[in-house]
C-alpha cells in the first residue's frame, strides 16, 4: 500500500483510507498532543505475572501502576502493545480472530474519566482532521446495562448522546460484555464499547435485537473499548467504589485497519497482504475458492507464522511445557496446514521472511532476530516430520493422546483435528490427568491459562518478588557478573527464575547463595524506588529484564546496605517490601536446565 492517504468514494461517504504505518503513527500522535507520554511496546514474555503466560493485553505491563504506584512518566500514558492470545485459535481462519495483535490504548492513572475518554474516542474515530475520519453514522455504541453490582452506566449514554450519537445507535447490555473485571479481587468496573459498519450499502440498525444479530454475522466489528474501573471487587463480590479512577481504553490494530482500508476482514489489511502473498506464491494449491479449506488454510498458516516470529524474537523456544508448547503447537499446525496448500517443505521459514520485511522497522526485536527466527522455525519442522510419519502411523492404530504428545510430539490440538475428520473421539480428561502427572506446573491455552488480568499481589508474593531481586545478585556475586536474567515467574509459594550460565550450578554454590541472601535479609536492608532517566539507570548498571524496552524516564528498586551502597538495583514496576528484615529465611529447593546455556531454580521464603 502506497504511504500516502488517499480517499475512496463509499455509499456517498468520503473513507480515509490509511496504512498501519500511518495509524499507529496518528493514533500516537493524537493522544501525545493531549498530555499523553508514549510507552514502548513490553516484551510479549510478562514479567512476574504468573496468571499469563503471555502479554495478553495492554494493561498488563501496567499492572503496579493502576494498583497505584506512581508511574515515572505521569498519569497520562499511551501505548501499542504487542500481544498474544490463543484461547479463540479454532476460530482463526474467520475474517476477524488472530493469534498475534497489536493493542492500542490510551490511560487515565487517577487523572482524566469518562467524559474526556469517551470524547476523544469520538473524536480520534471521526475527526477528518485529527483522526480516522469514520462516519458517524456506522458507529454503534454498547454500555453498562446494570445488575447487582452496579447501577446502569447512564452517564456514559448521556455523553455519548451530547456527542451526537443517536439513541438509537445505543445499546446497554450486560456484565458479559460490559463489564471489564481484574479477577476475583482487584480493581472492576464498566466499559464502553465501539463498533463500526462494514457493509457496503450500510445497514442503519434501529434495534438492540438488529446489532446483535449484525454482531454475530461480523457486519459490525468492535473497533474501541473504554474501560472505566471506578469499583473494587473482593473475592468474587463488588464491595464498593475505588479512592482513584483510572481508564485503560483498548483499540485492535488489526481490527481498526479493516475498517479504514475498507476492507471484510483482517486478512486483506496491509499487516497480511505481503504474508498472504507469499503464502499464494508457495502454495501449488492455487484455487483458493474451489476448496472450502484453502482460504482458511492460508490465513492459518498466514496468522500461526507471524504470532511464531514475535514470540522467537522475543526468546520463546519450542518445548512440551508452558510458552514453548504453546509455540510448537502454533508451528505445527503451521506445517499441516501448509501440507493441505501442497507447500514444500520447510516453507514457513520463507513465510517468516514476508514478516519479518513487514513488522521489522516497527519492532527492530524482529529483524535483529531474523537468523535465530527462520532457524527454530526450520529446526522445529524438521522435528515435527521426523515424528509425523510414525505418529500418524500409530494414530492409526488407536494409540492414545499423551502417548502422541510425549512420543511423538503431537499437540493434544493436532489429535482432536485427525479424530474430528475420521469421526473419532478423545478423551480429553485422561489427556490431562497424564498431563499433570508429567509436568508440575504445567500451563498451556487449551487448560485454561490464557486468563488474562492482574499478578497475584498479596504479601507473600510481594516478599518473594523481593527476594528475587537479593537472589539475581547473590547470583551474580557467586557465578559472576555475565549472569542475567532470562525469565521469571512468582507466586505466593514460591519464586522460579531462568538465568543464563553455562553448567550445572555446584552444591557448594548453591549454599554460598543461600547464605548470601540470608545475610541481606537478617541485615535489614532498605527498599528503596527511585525514578531516573532510562540512561542514567543504564550507565548506573540497573538490571534488565529480558527483551523489554523501557521509556525513558524509568523506575529502579534498589536494596542498599548500612552504608547505602546498592546491593541490588533492577529495572522493575514493583511491587515490594520496604526493607529486606520483613522477607523471612531464604531457601533454595531446585536448580536444573531449562535449555542449553540456561538454568533456573526455584526457591521459598519460610
Amino acid at each position: 500500500m502506497p504511504n500516502v492517504s488517499h480517499e475512496i468514494e463509499r455509499n456517498c461517504d468520503i473513507l480515509l483510507i490509511m496504512n498501519s504505518d500511518e495509524i499507529r503513527t496518528k493514533f500516537l500522535n493524537f493522544f501525545e498532543k493531549r498530555g499523553h507520554k508514549v510507552l514502548p511496546s513490553a516484551s510479549l514474555i510478562p514479567e512476574n505475572d504468573p496468571s499469563v503466560l503471555f502479554t495478553t493485553a495492554g494493561m498488563q505491563p501496567l499492572v503496579p501502576y493502576l494498583l497505584g504506584s506512581p508511574h515515572p512518566l505521569g498519569k497520562r500514558l499511551v501505548n501499542i502493545q504487542k500481544c498474544v492470545r490463543t484461547q479463540d485459535i479454532d476460530e482463526v481462519g474467520d475474517n476477524t480472530h488472530d493469534t498475534f495483535f497489536e493493542m492500542m490504548g490510551n490511560w487515565s492513572l487517577g487523572d482524566y474519566f469518562k467524559e474526556d475518554a469517551i470524547k476523544w474516542s469520538y473524536e480520534l474515530l471521526s475527526s477528518k482532521e485529527e483522526g480516522f475520519g469514520l462516519d458517524p453514522n456506522r458507529l454503534y455504541i454498547t454500555v453498562f446495562e446494570g445488575d447487582e453490582n452496579a447501577i446502569q452506566d447512564t452517564h456514559s449514554a448521556e455523553i455519548w448522546k451530547s456527542l451526537g450519537i443517536a439513541e438509537n445507535q445505543i445499546y446497554f447490555m450486560p456484565a458479559k460484555s460490559n463489564w471489564w473485571s481484574a479477577g476475583e479481587s482487584g480493581p472492576c468496573g464498566p466499559d464502553t464499547e465501539m463498533f463500526y459498519d462494514i457493509t457496503e450499502e450500510g445497514l442503519n440498525l434501529k434495534s438492540k435485537e438488529e446489532f446483535q444479530k449484525a454482531d454475530a454475522d461480523q457486519k459490525v466489528v468492535e473497533i474501541w473499548n473504554d474501560v472505566f474501573m471506578e469499583y473494587e471487587k473482593k473475592d468474587g463480590k463488588v464491595i464498593g467504589k475505588l479512592l482513584e479512577h483510572n481508564v485503560d481504553t483498548g483499540a485492535g490494530l488489526e481490527r481498526l485497519s479493516t475498517v479504514l482500508q475498507n476492507k471484510n476482514n483482517i486478512f486483506e489489511t496491509d499487516l497480511f497482504a505481503p504474508i498472504m502473498a507469499k503464502i499464494h506464491e508457495l502454495s501449488k494449491e492455487k484455487k483458493v475458492e474451489s476448496i472450502s479449506n484453502s482460504l482458511r488454510s492460508r490465513r492459518i498458516v498466514a496468522d500461526h507464522v507471524r504470532t511464531a516470529v514475535f514470540m522467537i524474537a522475543d526468546g520463546v523456544q519450542p518445548s512440551n511445557t508452558e510458552r514453548g508448547y504453546i509455540l510448537r503447537r502454533l508451528l505445527r499446525r503451521a506445517v499441516r496446514f501448509a501440507d493441505l496448500l501442497k507447500m514444500e517443505s520447510f516453507s514457513l521459514s520463507k513465510i517468516s521472511d514476508a514478516v519479518v520485511e513487514k513488522y521489522g522497522n516497527t519492532y527492530p526485536e524482529v529483524r535483529n532476530e531474523r537468523v535465530k527466527i527462520k532457524s527454530t522455525i526450520d529446526i522445529e519442522e524438521e522435528k515435527f516430520r521426523e515424528t509425523l510419519k510414525q505418529g500418524l502411523k500409530e494414530f492409526e492404530k488407536g494409540t492414545d493422546a499423551f502417548t502422541l504428545f510425549s512420543t511423538y510430539g503431537f499437540p493434544l490440538e493436532l489429535t482432536m483435528e485427525l479424530a474430528k475428520e475420521k469421526g473419532i473421539t478423545v478423551d480429553e480428561v485422561k489427556f490431562y490427568e497424564e498431563f499433570k502427572k508429567h509436568q508440575d506446573l504445567s500451563r498451556t491455552s487449551t487448560s485454561g491459562m490464557f486468563k488474562g488480568g492482574l499478578a497475584n499481589t498479596n504479601p507473600e508474593t510481594v516478599k518473594l518478588h523481593t527476594a528475587h531481586h537479593l537472589l539475581l545478585s547473590a547470583l551474580q556475586e557467586v557465578l559472576g557478573s555475565d549472569v542475567k536474567q532470562r525469565g521469571s515467574n512468582i507466586t505466593e509459594e514460591r519464586l522460579r527464575m531462568d538465568f543464563s550460565f553455562p553448567r550445572k550450578v555446584t552444591a557448594e554454590e548453591l549454599t554460598k547463595v543461600e547464605e548470601i541472601v540470608n545475610s541481606r535479609i537478617g541485615a535489614g536492608s532498605p527498599v528503596v524506588r527511585r525514578e531516573m532517566t532510562r540512561v542514567e539507570a543504564e550507565t548506573l548498571g540497573a538490571e534488565m529484564e529480558f527483551g523489554a524496552k523501557y521509556p525513558d524516564v524509568v523506575s529502579i528498586y534498589f536494596i542498599e546496605d548500612s552504608d547505602g551502597n546498592a546491593i541490588s538495583k533492577e529495572f522493575c514496576g514493583g511491587p515490594h517490601v520496604t526493607n529486606t528484615s520483613e522477607l523471612g529465611k531464604f531457601k533454595i529447593q531446585k536448580e536444573e536446565a531449562v535449555s542449553a546455556g540456561v538454568r533456573r531454580i526455584k526457591a521459598t521464603l519460610e
